[in-house]
C-alpha cells in the first residue's frame, strides 16, 4: 500500500509528498519510459503531479551511451589527459560536448556545455553503465521532458509536469545537488519581486529556482544506488506553463567571475 493512503486529508493538504519509482530493468533505446513509469509506481499518477526523471535513463533511452573504446582521441585530448590525469578518450568525449573550457585544475575539467550548463566533464557520467561506456547529456533535455510529459498525457490522460534532473557541483560549496536540465509544463523560476515580506518590505530581487529545488528534494528518495531513477512529487502547487531551461542560465554579461 502507498504510504499516502494512510495519511489523513488535513495532513495531505499541508504537505509535499515525494515517492520513488523503482525500476526492475536496465534502460535501453527500446525501452518506453512512460510505460515503465505507469507500471512501476504504487501511488498512481494524478493531474498536477511533477515527475522528476534522472538524466541517466533519458540518455540511455535516447542512445546517448557511448563506448569509450570506439573513440579516437585527438592530440589536444591526449595532451590534456596527460596534464590532468584523465583518460584521453574520456577527454575527447568531454570536448565533443563542450562549448568552452572554463577551468582545468587538480584533475577537474569544468566546461560550459553546448546547452549552456557549466559543470564538470560536460555532464558525462561513468556511473551506472556497463563496461567502458559513458553517458552524454541528452541533446535537447527540454524536448526530452516534453516527450515524456506528452506520453503520460496520451497513455494516462493526466496533466503533469516533467523535470529532467542531473547532479552538479556547486561553486564555493562542497558536495553535489541535483539540478534541472530539462523541463516541461512548469515554470522554472518563482519570482517574489514586488511582493511584500512578513515585515512589509518590498522584495526586489528574490527569485526561487523552483525546478532545481524540486530536483534536489526528489534526489533524497531517488538516490544513486536505489534503482529509483524517477520520482513523483505530489501536492505542490505550481503554474503549469511551457518554460525552457535556458531561462535558468545566467547570461555571460552577468557573470562576475568570467
Amino acid at each position: 500500500m502507498c504510504i499516502r493512503d494512510r495519511l489523513n486529508d488535513d495532513y495531505l493538504q499541508l504537505s509535499l509528498h515525494i515517492f520513488p519509482v523503482n525500476f526492475k530493468q536496465d534502460i535501453t533505446p527500446e525501452s518506453d519510459l512512460v510505460d515503465i513509469l505507469i507500471s512501476s509506481n504504487d501511488c498512481g499518477i494524478e493531474d498536477g503531479d511533477i515527475i522528476v526523471v534522472s538524466q541517466k535513463i533519458v540518455s540511455k533511452q535516447e542512445g546517448r551511451a557511448v563506448n569509450l573504446d570506439t573513440i579516437i582521441p585527438s592530440e589536444l585530448s591526449i595532451g590534456i589527459a596527460s596534464a590532468y590525469d584523465k583518460d584521453p578518450k574520456l577527454v575527447e568525449a568531454i570536448l565533443s560536448e563542450t562549448k568552452r573550457i572554463v577551468r582545468m585544475e587538480h584533475g577537474v575539467i569544468i566546461v560550459q556545455t553546448k546547452h549552456g550548463f557549466v559543470c564538470a566533464n560536460a555532464g558525462i557520467d561513468e556511473s551506472n553503465v556497463d563496461g567502458n561506456y559513458v553517458t552524454l547529456l541528452p541533446k535537447d533535455p527540454d524536448n526530452s521532458a516534453r516527450l515524456i510529459r506528452d506520453g503520460i498525457r496520451t497513455k494516462s490522460g493526466k496533466k503533469v509536469a516533467v523535470i529532467i534532473s542531473d547532479t552538479f557541483g556547486r561553486p564555493f560549496r562542497l558536495g553535489q545537488t541535483d539540478n534541472a536540465i530539462g523541463i516541461a509544463g512548469i515554470e522554472s523560476i518563482l519570482s517574489y519581486e514586488g511582493k511584500l515580506d512578513t515585515f512589509g518590505k518590498i522584495l526586489r530581487v528574490t527569485a526561487i529556482a523552483i525546478v532545481d529545488e524540486l530536483c534536489a528534494a526528489a534526489e533524497l528518495v531517488m538516490g544513486k544506488t536505489k534503482k529509483s531513477p524517477m520520482a513523483i512529487i505530489k501536492n505542490y502547487q505550481f503554474d503549469s506553463k511551457d518554460d525552457q531551461i535556458s531561462n535558468l542560465i545566467r547570461p555571460g554579461s552577468d557573470d562576475l567571475f568570467k
